[in-house]
């Protein structure tokens, strides 16, 4: 069985299935709610060879926005990731940042060349992370399918029951989360040593971190998430390009109209 193949049952692998040209016998895409007046499709908003986004709308925690990012392999925790998944963790951070944007202002686009821009330009209204186990969110119970929120505050459909997973115990920040691999793997104190953290220098360059060696050329880099054979022979990060499947999914969405 391949590594972190889709897992019969899951709801985040029926949305990742059912975001592209899939078998008949393909898992449908659930519903997080018995409640018949939501609807059970996932409204999608971008899918590219590593993510699948969609807008969640039966239980949203704001109604400014909310949106789930999921992997599109099944990976069962953020201990799976290593630091030479760094690039992914970013892109996750940039995309959720334009979508939420685009959401907060729909008379503008999201950016559809790149989820994986340099340039980091942080919103204090936006947030953007994991709720990390034993937590979860209650009304969106998928804990083995590793996936990000992002939402724009204020948090006004919450509730304080559900507010636990998204409070200081379990919400891991996607920023603390980034600097902090970044703090282990390098001599920058990425987290603990820059005051405006969210502007630091290094956060312009996407890969920062996700290398490691020797002085004596040895690479010492960590196994990542499985890639295909041409991000490994060109060396390129993923998502750098967006897939036919991505335009269209972006250039049909209400956002544009």
């Amino acid at each position: 069985m391949a590594m972190f193949a889709p897992k019969p049952g899951c709801p985040l692998c029926g949305i990742v299935a059912s975001a592209l040209p899939t078998p008949s016998n393909s898992w449908r895409a659930p519903a997080f709610s018995s409640d018949p007046s939501n609807s059970t499709n996932p409204e999608l908003l971008w899918k590219d060879q590593d993510f699948t986004v969609y807008r969640e709308r039966s239980q949203p925690v704001s109604s400014k926005g909310h949106i789930i990012i999921a992997f599109n392999l099944h990976v069962p925790s953020l201990y799976d990731l290593s630091s030479t998944d760094l690039p992914l963790l970013v892109n996750i951070r940039n995309l959720a940042t334009r979508l939420l944007a685009a959401l907060d202002a729909p008379s503008e686009l999201p950016n559809t060349q790149s989820s994986s821009s340099p340039i980091h330009e942080g919103n204090p209204r936006f947030r953007v992370g994991f709720i990390t186990p034993p937590f979860k969110d209650n009304k969106i119970p998928v804990t083995d399918h590793l996936h990000a929120h992002a939402y724009i505050e204020p948090s006004d459909l919450m509730g304080w029951w559900r507010g636990l997973a998204y409070g200081s115990l379990a919400w891991y920040a996607i920023d603390d989360l980034i600097a902090e691999i970044r703090e282990t793997v390098s001599n920058n104190r990425v987290k603990s040593g820059y005051g405006n953290r969210q502007n630091a220098p290094i956060d312009k360059v996407p890969l920062a971190g996700a290398r490691s060696g020797t002085a004596d050329g040895v690479e010492t880099s960590e196994p990542g998430l499985p890639r295909t054979e041409r991000d490994l022979e060109d060396g390129e990060s993923p998502s750098q390009t967006p897939t036919s499947a991505q335009a269209m999914l972006v250039s049909q969405h209400p956002l544009r109209t």
